[in-house]
């Protein structure tokens, strides 16, 4: 997913000043957070919540 498609997504959640994430992971954090989780992407090597919407993505890239 690209910066500017995670921009969009945070707009549709109602998150402000989009524009001023100049990195994806700042983005994901702040949408991580207006869903109800922890800011974790990419911090938890171990991560069992299959319910966040970057699960996927994200132990892809741990594994890497």
């Amino acid at each position: 997913m690209t910066i500017d498609e995670i921009r969009e997504m945070a707009k549709a959640m109602g998150i402000q000043s989009v524009q001023k994430y100049e990195h994806k992971e700042d983005l994901i954090w702040t949408i991580q957070l207006a869903e109800g989780f922890t800011d974790c992407y990419l911090r938890i090597p171990d991560c069992t919540n299959e319910k966040c919407l970057w699960f996927e993505n994200c132990i892809r890239k741990i594994e890497d």
